[in-house]
């Protein structure tokens, strides 16, 4: 006799495990999973200064910090908005048609993610912050608004004039 359940389970048990299975991955509880950054010790530091400084809401979003938690990340809504400090410096930097924003005196660079949201990394700051954006905000900057000032606070410009 051939058994077509999960692992040659009983009915019941696989129809249980189905069912914990479904409703564990679609809880709109569950925080976001992100990769923390691994910085050098100055920049984390620079990082842990900006992590005091965040909003508790961003483009009118709850803060909502994803998992594992750190001092180098933090988030809005429900991973809508996912700041990570001290990234590595992306590659795409280097491409002189690289697009750019600045936003109260914080300069970015865009990068448009295919199926979701913008992409934005400061540059001529002390550390690289990175701010991904969900599909929502396709066209948006409003939430580097909120974020300009705290950045601007804690992470230096690391090339004046460039900053201003």
């Amino acid at each position: 006799m051939s058994s077509h359940r999960p692992f040659g389970l009983p009915a019941a048990v696989a129809a249980v495990l189905l069912l914990l299975t479904a409703t564990g991955c679609s809880s709109t509880d569950a925080k976001a999973s992100i990769p923390v950054p691994s910085p050098p010790a100055a920049e984390a530091t620079l990082c842990q200064a900006l992590a005091k400084a965040l909003p508790e809401t961003v483009a009118g979003l709850e803060r909502n910090d994803p998992e594992p938690g750190s001092e180098l990340t933090a988030g809005w809504g429900d991973a809508a908005i996912v700041l990570r400090c001290g990234v590595p410096r992306p590659e795409k930097m280097t491409d002189p048609q690289t697009q750019g924003v600045s936003v109260d005196g914080v300069r970015w660079m865009l990068e448009q993610r295919e199926g979701d949201g913008p992409r934005f990394t400061s540059v001529y700051r002390e550390t690289y912050i990175e701010v991904s954006l969900d599909e929502r905000y396709a066209h948006d900057i409003g939430p580097l608004v909120d974020l300009a000032a705290p950045v601007k606070k804690a992470v230096p410009c690391a090339l004046e004039p460039e900053c201003d």
